[in-house]
């Protein structure tokens, strides 16, 4: 069977269409008919500043996608015809790291459009380890396609992850920094948990499509910065009855002025999450983190096993997620990829191959 995939050969240069030949799968893996692929500030990292994939070029990116299963391998027959959402991060299952829960740390886990070739393609052939099966009927009881749940595989499951990370309840306030395709998704995930949440970021109409989703309090960091942003916060936690310690804080706009923002808001307890990227340096004081008895986090996608919880949150309403996205023909890739540089999008672009 001949599939295409849209494949980058230099950073920078246009992503060209290369049809291949599917291959039988081995014995755990499944070939996915790509139903779309989402676009993330790491696909334009890599096609834009240089950052390096694991795999040698020419590679296909792509890391959030959505689809059905045409074909298994010996292994992994249980899931033929299975709709699916692929792991942004796929660990091997059976290391060290695997076993003890650690699994993003997985030393064998494979990324598409990191490790392998990438979604931005019609089928792909992937691990069935880690697969997260999910019902189109349920799916389209909140309105959704089998491709709008391919955000779900990196942009809503790694700050679902963060938050867990940070043991988010009832009572907590949480602040997130950058709002866009994964910071979006961490104020209403927060929200869901129980949080009070600050939305905090340069761009105004970020802030304002999240009217009724999840932010308490909104600020623009170009309006407001520096101490004044933490004087805010604290008068809006004395106004509502929140803690003025133990702030639960969610870097996600991957900046150096946002990480800057987010170290300089630590409390008393806090913890400290990054989630967004940057290759950018930040000077500050770590003394800080002694002084408040406060943490920080990393956090590297999402373990396959909450995927099934953060899914839930969608298909509940709890989590929305069709204000936030728009579907584009993947023939249209450069476009998007220069278009989602540029700022020119509202919402987070899912290239759809049907339409190519």
């Amino acid at each position: 069977m001949t599939a295409h995939r849209w494949v980058m050969e230099q950073p920078g240069t246009p992503l060209t269409r290369v049809e291949f030949d599917l291959q039988e799968p081995s014995s755990n893996e499944v070939i996915i008919e790509i139903a779309g692929c989402g676009v993330c500030h790491t696909d334009l990292g890599f096609f834009y500043d240089g950052v390096r994939t694991k795999h040698p070029l020419p590679l296909t990116l792509g890391h959030e996608m959505s689809g059905r299963v045409i074909k298994t391998g010996k292994d992994a027959a249980e899931w033929q015809d299975k709709t699916v959402i692929v792991p942004a991060v796929i660990p091997c299952g059976s290391c060290d790291l695997c076993d003890r829960g650690r699994g993003t740390i997985c030393r064998k886990q494979k990324s598409p459009g990191i490790d392998m070739h990438g979604g931005f393609a019609t089928h792909i052939t992937v691990p069935s380890a880690g697969l997260c099966a999910i019902d189109t009927a349920r799916l389209a009881e909140v309105g959704m396609e089998l491709a709008d749940a391919s955000v779900i595989a990196d942009a809503l499951t790694t700050p679902y992850q963060a938050v867990v990370q940070a043991e988010i309840e009832a009572g907590d306030l949480a602040i997130v920094i950058g709002v866009g395709g994964v910071g979006g998704y961490a104020v209403q995930i927060a929200a869901a948990k129980g949080a009070t949440v600050v939305a905090i970021d340069i761009d105004q109409a970020k802030l304002d499509q999240l009217d009724g989703y999840g932010a308490s309090m909104k600020i623009n960091a170009g309006n407001v910065q520096g101490r004044d942003v933490r004087d805010a916060i604290r008068q809006f936690a004395k106004d509502n009855k929140l803690r003025q310690t133990e702030w639960k804080i969610f870097e996600c706009s991957g900046t150096a002025a946002g990480q800057t923002t987010a170290f300089g808001l630590l409390t008393y307890g806090s913890c400290l999450s990054v989630v967004g990227f940057t290759m950018d340096k930040v000077e500050v004081r770590l003394s800080n983190l002694m002084a408040f008895h406060a943490r920080t986090l990393g956090n590297w996608g999402c373990l396959p096993e909450h995927y099934p919880d953060a899914l839930e949150l969608v298909l509940t309403g709890k989590v929305s997620m069709l204000p936030f996205i728009e579907r584009h023909d993947l023939s249209q890739i450069n476009e998007i990829f220069a278009r989602a540089h540029d700022g020119q999008l509202t919402r987070r672009a899912i290239l759809i191959p049907d339409a190519s």
